[in-house]
């Protein structure tokens, strides 16, 4: 048995057309959705991430805004820019990409930005909305991208999670302890697996569902797998040959899984596409709330 692909790329293309199609009605309505993104430094595969998330917006219609600066930049500079585009009302989204320089707090530079426009939903204020399963997250904070992605994807293959076993490998607080809370939400029984989890093997033979998001090549070969299972990798690694790969051992997986995403094509693409339906759905929320003449 080999299994089905997911397929990231054309899940991405359907929903971003969606985004399209949305955003070319609110700009009727005389609103543009807008993201800034903000990235201090010249970490190579920060500006890759930054160069294609704004392509992907300007691909959708939305107006997208780069400010770029140089590594010395200081955190009260850094933290002035986000209050001036929390106060600016043509971006409905902000986005700093991480890692940033040592000498900036990252999590105080996250928690400045308004609630209202934490479209990378790392905010404590969208953990704690997703923590308390408010429902449809409505104004209150997002959905991180790549879990909520995962989650796009499982919702593409019709699976329903509903008294399923979850097991989500890792547990950073971008892709494992919000994944748990989403699958949870669905009703699936969820165990978090990390580096101190004794006997990985036990656990994932017995899942339903496996999420790998440790950032390790192998972490998960077939003799892990229950056949049938849906294998979703979020993982970004480099093999020998310098190729992109994930978390999980394809060749060897894919023979005994149900459904697989592939690295390169699968989880990555639909990250920067839930940034995209975030930063509508922000824009959406504005109008939504504009006090009607």
């Amino acid at each position: 048995m080999t299994a089905q692909l997911i397929d990231g790329n054309a899940l991405s293309k359907q929903l971003r057309a969606q985004v399209a199609a949305d955003t070319a009605q609110l700009k009727e309505q005389g609103l543009t959705p807008g993201l800034a993104v903000v990235l201090v430094g010249n970490n190579p595969a920060s500006q890759v991430y930054v160069r294609n998330k704004v392509k992907a917006c300007e691909e959708a219609g939305l107006h997208s805004v780069l400010e770029k600066y140089e590594a010395p930049m200081t955190e009260a500079d850094l933290l002035a820019r986000v209050e001036a585009l929390n106060n600016d009302a043509s971006i409905h989204g902000i986005l700093v990409q991480l890692p940033l320089p040592a000498h900036i707090d990252a999590q105080k530079v996250i928690e400045a930005i308004s609630p209202a426009k934490d479209v990378d939903g790392f905010h404590i204020a969208s953990a704690g909305a997703l923590m308390t399963g408010m429902p449809g997250q409505e104004k209150s904070g997002f959905w991180p991208c790549t879990p909520y992605g995962c989650m796009k994807m499982l919702e593409s293959i019709g699976y329903d999670l509903k008294g399923k076993y979850a097991v989500v490998v890792g547990r950073s607080n971008i892709v494992g302890k919000p994944m748990a809370l989403m699958l949870l939400q669905k009703d699936a029984t969820v165990t978090v697996a990390h580096s101190r989890t004794q006997n990985l093997k036990a656990l994932t033979l017995q899942a339903d569902v496996i999420v790998a998001a440790v950032g390790k090549r192998n972490v998960l070969t077939a003799d892990m797998v229950k056949p049938g299972a849906v294998v979703l990798d979020v993982g970004m690694n480099r093999n020998d040959e310098g190729k992109l790969c994930g978390d999980v051992d394809f060749d060897g997986v894919k023979e005994v899984a149900g459904y697989i995403t592939p690295v390169p094509g699968g989880v990555g693409p639909m990250t920067i596409t839930m940034l995209l339906v975030n930063t509508l759905e922000s824009a959406q929320r504005a109008l939504s709330e504009k006090p009607h003449a």
